[in-house]
C-alpha cells in the first residue's frame, strides 16, 4: 500500500463527506427511533456507499470512455462540480428531517446525496484514474474504507457528538472543510486544463 497516495485521498474523502457533519445530520434523521433501528440504518448506509464508491471509481472512468469522454474533460467538469459543493458548505445549511420513527433512511438521503453523493463519487473516480498499479488502487480503496468507518462510528455515537459539538461547531467545521474542498476543485481543474492544454 503507497502510504502517500492513501494520506491523500483520506483527506480529500474526510473533506467531502465530513463524517461528523453526516452523524449530526443522521442524528437528526434518527433522533426518534429505536438503538436498533439507528444501528441498522448507519451500517446499511455505510456498506451501499463505500460499495457505491469503490465500484463507480473502479469503472466510471471506463464507463466514460466508451462514451467518449476524456478523463482530463471529467476532471474539469468533476472540479466545477466539486466547487460548487464547497461553496454551497460555505455558504448554505443543509437541513435533512425527520420523516417516521422506522423509515429506511439509508439510500436516501444517507447514501445519495450525503456520503455517495455526485460530488464524492466524482471524487473517486478521479482518485482512482491517478492510480497506475494495484498498490495505488488499494491505497484508494483503504482511503474510502477508512473514511466510512468513522463515519459510521460517528453515526453511531451521534447523540453524544452533538451534545459535544453542537450546531455552532458543525457549522465551522463545514465552513473550514468548504475551504479545502474548494482548493481540492480548484486543483483537478488545474489538472485538467494543463493535461488537455500540454
Amino acid at each position: 500500500m503507497d502510504i502517500a497516495i492513501y494520506l491523500h485521498a483520506l483527506t480529500a474523502l474526510f473533506v467531502m463527506i465530513d463524517p461528523i457533519g453526516a452523524a449530526l445530520i443522521f442524528n437528526s434523521l434518527t433522533k426518534n427511533s429505536e438503538k436498533k433501528h439507528r444501528t441498522i440504518m448507519a451500517i446499511k448506509a455505510v456498506i451501499i456507499s463505500g460499495a457505491t464508491l469503490i465500484l463507480f471509481g473502479n469503472y466510471g472512468e471506463v464507463l466514460f470512455s466508451h462514451l467518449g469522454i476524456n478523463i482530463n474533460s471529467l476532471r474539469i467538469s468533476g472540479g466545477l462540480l466539486l466547487f460548487y459543493t464547497a461553496f454551497h458548505m460555505i455558504t448554505k445549511e443543509m437541513k435533512f428531517t425527520a420523516s417516521g420513527n422506522d423509515t429506511d433512511i439509508s439510500v436516501f438521503p444517507m447514501s445519495v446525496p450525503l456520503l455517495a453523493g455526485p460530488g464524492t463519487l466524482t471524487l473517486s473516480i478521479l482518485l482512482f484514474s491517478h492510480t497506475t498499479d494495484t498498490a495505488a488502487a488499494i491505497s484508494v480503496s483503504a482511503a474510502i474504507i477508512s473514511i466510512l468507518l468513522l463515519t459510521l462510528i460517528s453515526m453511531l455515537a451521534s447523540k453524544y457528538l452533538k451534545n459535544i459539538i453542537g450546531k455552532t461547531g458543525d457549522e465551522i467545521l463545514k465552513r473550514f472543510l468548504g475551504v479545502i474542498l474548494a482548493a481540492l476543485a480548484i486543483q483537478f481543474i488545474y489538472d485538467g486544463i494543463k493535461n488537455i492544454a500540454f
